[in-house]
């Protein structure tokens, strides 16, 4: 669905990025590399130390922009060569089903990995994976052309369930911004680009291959922004990679269902 379509539907919210700075009664920033959490590389072997600082997240003409820099950090877990920085909404802002537009230019090269995506907003209950997770948007640096969209669930977990999209001949999605679309029903899960569908997953789907159990996502979720350095599917950076890296967001808008 393109955005002129969305745009005579029932806006539920939206995030315009279009303050002096990140709101905080919407954005709570993670710091670290996930040690105090208990999952140190943020459970994926992740290098970089997030932070809060402006240099690593800040509002700029209207957009986030989130950029990840080669620069040492040094907590009591360990040291850190690349800062950058992790946001979610989780207390703030959290829905269930709806049509979610997200327009954004993403950044690439060897061991870049940003993402758009969502948890269940009982993970501190549950934990993960049986709190679920939905990717919007996935992309591994060394593939620049190509962007993915994933579900794990309690079953699911560490492979997850997905499908891709890539652009047509040497394109890239670091070269302008594109409209990322998730429709979230139900009874499925439909990803898109710029209006194109590209992946289709269903409850019956996950529930025939997984069991039962494994459709966790008609509970409420939050929202994550993140630019990861590094990690088991991107891996390390290398000579090749350049650094700063900016992930920049225009906006994040979330509609009504027709039957909602």
């Amino acid at each position: 669905m393109s955005e002129q379509q969305a745009a005579g539907r029932r806006l539920i919210w939206s995030e315009e990025f279009d303050g002096p700075e990140i709101d905080p009664g919407t954005w709570v920033f993670e710091i670290g590399n996930g040690h105090a959490n208990g999952i140190p590389g943020w459970g994926n072997d992740e290098l970089q130390y997030y932070t809060a600082d402006p240099a690593n997240a800040r509002i700029e003409d209207g957009k986030l922009v989130i950029t990840a820099l080669q620069e040492q950090r040094v907590d009591r877990f360990g040291t850190y060569s690349y800062t950058s920085a992790r946001m979610h909404t989780k207390g703030n802002v959290e829905i269930m089903h709806g049509l979610i537009e997200v327009r954004a230019k993403l950044p690439d090269g060897q061991g870049i990995w940003p993402a758009v995506w969502m948890l269940g907003a009982d993970i501190d209950r549950v934990g993960w994976p049986r709190s679920g997770e939905i990717d919007i948007i996935e992309l591994v640096g060394n593939r620049p052309g190509t962007v993915h969209g994933t579900v794990h669930g309690p079953r699911s977990a560490g492979k997850g369930v997905g499908g891709s999209y890539t652009l047509s001949g040497e394109r890239r999605f670091s070269e302008e911004f594109h409209l990322f679309t998730l429709e979230w029903r139900p009874t499925g899960l439909t990803w898109s680009v710029d209006g194109e569908p590209y992946f289709f997953l269903s409850k019956n789907r996950m529930i025939s291959e997984y069991g039962p159990d494994e459709w966790v996502f008609d509970k409420k979720f939050y929202f994550v922004v993140n630019l990861a350095v590094g990690g088991r599917w991107p891996g390390a950076p290398d000579q090749t990679t350049a650094f700063p890296k900016r992930l920049e967001i225009d906006y994040i808008r979330v509609y009504a269902l027709d039957d909602e």
